[in-house]
């Protein structure tokens, strides 16, 4: 059972909904790894050191400093930095409502639950319902973890969610990304192949049908190990190398050759007696 980071409201006009906040992911379940001395297993310690006279440091003599220029420090201690941070209100204040498509995509990080409290139950389950009609998501900012956030609140099966949104100046714009044009040239051969290609392995999507094998073969292994059983090395697969734009349209059928169909989607294979895809010349 998800414990409530905190229990607050919900408000948008004069109506408040209370509210608990729950985290909707869960906990980093990824393996972790100690870095040990390989002869004889004693852990390795990060040394807090001085650059200027070599000593180890212990914390309280530590304190936190700006680097606003080439070995110069601007230094700020605690309560400094406690009286800048924002007020700790436990509150999602919408501010406004949008579509859901008018958020760059990129802008969505971490999801939470809102619960609702006995009381708000029903005003709760009128904003859910009314946005979910309405297609819109409510923009609000919510306080977590002392940092201010912008945040979209959207329904979600039974329930609402709450998304933080990175800010904009928090996102690596594309410009600075080498990336193909929007109109680079592909022939028809190409377009029609990768269409069909996708068709044929349209289906409705399904989570539970996806698992990290990497992290359960992992842990498959350092379990034998721990009994002792063996130090095989896992195997490592050969990675794919990358497709040639002359055999392109010779690559999307022979993939769609192992796709003849997929789910409920539609069906769109060549008919039998179709004349074959045209092969994309060299040069």
């Amino acid at each position: 059972m998800a414990h409530a980071i905190w229990t607050g409201s919900i408000s948008f006009g004069l109506v408040t909904i209370p509210v608990k906040l729950l985290p909707a992911v869960r906990a980093d379940e990824d393996v972790h790894f100690h870095y040990l001395h390989a002869k004889d297993n004693g852990r390795i310690k990060n040394v807090r050191k001085c650059e200027i006279d070599g000593k180890e440091i212990p914390w309280n003599e530590i304190v936190r400093g700006y680097e606003y220029d080439k070995g110069q420090y601007a230094i700020i201690d605690d309560a400094e930095l406690k009286a800048l941070r924002p007020e700790a209100t436990q509150s999602v204040e919408i501010q406004a409502f949008v579509k859901r498509d008018e958020i760059d995509p990129k802008l969505f990080d971490t999801p939470y639950y809102l619960e609702p409290e006995k009381k708000g139950r029903h005003a709760y389950a009128l904003l859910r319902d009314a946005l979910a009609k309405s297609g819109r998501v409510g923009i609000a900012q919510v306080i977590l973890r002392t940092r201010a956030h912008l945040a979209a609140l959207s329904p979600s099966g039974n329930g609402l969610l709450i998304e933080l949104l990175r800010y904009p100046h928090e996102v690596i714009p594309e410009k600075e990304i080498d990336l193909p044009p929007a109109k680079e040239k592909t022939s028809a051969g190409e377009m029609k192949a990768a269409e069909m290609l996708i068709d044929a392995m349209v289906k409705t999507f399904d989570p539970r049908e996806y698992k990290d094998d990497y992290e359960e073969k992992l842990k498959a292994a350092l379990e034998e190990r721990a009994r002792g059983k063996t130090k095989k090395p896992l195997e490592v697969k050969a990675q794919p190398s990358a497709t040639n734009v002359i055999d392109l349209v010779d690559v999307l059928k022979r993939s769609l050759a192992k796709h003849p169909s997929s789910g409920k989607g539609p069906k769109k294979s060549p008919k039998k007696g179709a004349p074959p895809l045209p092969r994309r010349r060299a040069g």
